[in-house]
């Protein structure tokens, strides 16, 4: 099969097209003839050999897809083959075939196209699994997600307007901002431009907020937050280490906490599939909640599209066409 690999740990320029021997799917496993590919920051992070694959995933990049199921290992009993999935992946997701267990399959939501769905695993998982089931947010409450033109930034406002919370977030430049609000962002605030720290104490704080950037963001979104408010720190672009008062949490009844989804058991993500399947796909279903696109590359050209990712300049998810 056609596969993507890293031929060396680098910029985009490393990805490389290669030949790979078909996957076989082992014990409650399926096999998915891929038609899309997710483009994901962890794979530009494995790429850059910052985020190696965890004990028995494939080496090749690609953490979400869509396609067929064309094979079942022993035990499994749903998906059956010649059904259409999305699916988180250990890896391996660059390629024509990949290996996934069955129960982090999902069904293609209704009116939507394989390329769609290829967005939603990678995001909706990581979403629901920190912002819900760690971070508890409830309607009504206030919610601030950093970086709301990403593809975890578009799903998290969606899910969390779709659940009745206040939703603010910051981006980049007035079209991004522009893109939040028609989302369902209550407010959003160009961080070049403002503080975003100022903007929500001036709503009363935030009770949960999600944030990737890390660095010197960390001591300002506890300045951010409401009393008993929650951050969930999904992963540190501007670093993991820094000085915090913890006087505050104290006294202010804060909650730190976040995960990263890749290193989790089949158990545990399974158990997020299970929560998706029943309080998310039927906002999808319904027309409530969906991806967000930016742009298609073919399989070929993905060293382009870590490019694009990498650039900032996207709305949305990236996605490698695979099959054709």
């Amino acid at each position: 099969m056609r596969a993507v690999e890293i031929t060396k740990p680098g910029g985009p320029e490393v990805l490389g097209l290669t030949d790979r021997p078909m996957p076989e799917p082992a014990h409650d496993q399926v096999l998915i003839k891929v038609a899309y590919a997710g483009v994901n920051r962890p794979d530009a992070l494995q790429r850059a050999g910052l985020y190696n694959p965890p004990p028995g995933a494939s080496d090749l990049p690609g953490l979400e897809a869509a396609g067929e199921v064309v094979a079942v290992g022993a035990g499994v009993t749903t998906p059956k083959v010649g059904e259409q999935v999305c699916a988180l992946l250990p890896g391996g997701g660059y390629a024509e075939y990949v290996a996934t267990p069955a129960a982090h399959c999902l069904p293609v939501p209704a009116g939507l196209s394989l390329k769609q769905a290829a967005c939603l695993p990678e995001t909706f998982f990581t979403v629901w699994s920190n912002v819900f089931m760690r971070g508890g947010l409830q309607a009504g409450e206030r919610f601030l997600v950093h970086g709301g033109s990403s593809g975890i930034g578009t799903t998290a406002i969606q899910l969390a307007k779709a659940k009745g919370a206040r939703v603010f977030t910051t981006a980049g430049s007035d079209e991004k901002c522009a893109a939040c609000r028609d989302l369902g962002a209550e407010q959003a605030i160009n961080y070049r431009e403002a503080d975003f720290v100022e903007t929500m104490r001036a709503t009363g704080g935030a009770d949960v907020i999600l944030d990737m950037v890390g660095g010197d963001y960390i001591p300002r979104n506890l300045k951010a937050l409401a009393d008993d408010g929650r951050l969930v720190q999904i992963a540190f672009l501007q670093g993991p280490k820094v000085e915090v008062n913890f006087v505050q949490l104290m006294t202010r009844r804060l909650t730190m906490t976040g995960s990263t989804l890749r290193p989790q058991s089949d158990l545990a993500k399974a158990r997020i599939a299970d929560e998706l399947r029943t309080d998310v796909w039927p906002l999808i279903n319904a027309g409530k909640v969906g991806p967000v696109m930016d742009q298609e590359f073919d399989l070929a050209d993905a060293a382009a599209a870590h490019a694009r990712m990498e650039s900032s300049a996207h709305i949305g998810k990236i996605v490698l066409k695979v099959d054709g």
